[in-house]
């Protein structure tokens, strides 16, 4: 049920996106080492790019996480004001 404020109760899964930006991580630099060995530079860049990507938003994703419950809000929060009839 909408009730008109879930932009400003919404909840962020930030260690489901942690844990799939570690996924990424590793795989763009994986993926770059890989095209680099096998001397397909612009498939190495095109990971390389994607590897920078990944870092960026691990950044961020880390720095609200470090913010507390302002981003994270814990279990007892509830996620919007139940409807009143």
């Amino acid at each position: 049920m909408r009730t008109g404020n879930e932009p400003v109760t919404a909840r962020s899964p930030l260690r489901l996106r942690f844990w799939l930006s570690v996924w990424g991580l590793l795989w763009a630099a994986a993926g770059t080492a890989a095209f680099a060995a096998a001397g397909q530079p612009a498939w190495a860049a095109a990971c390389g790019a994607f590897l920078l990507l990944v870092s960026v938003d691990m950044a961020m994703i880390v720095r609200h996480i470090h913010q507390g419950p302002h981003y994270q809000p814990g279990r007892d929060v509830p996620p919007y004001e139940p409807p009143h009839r």
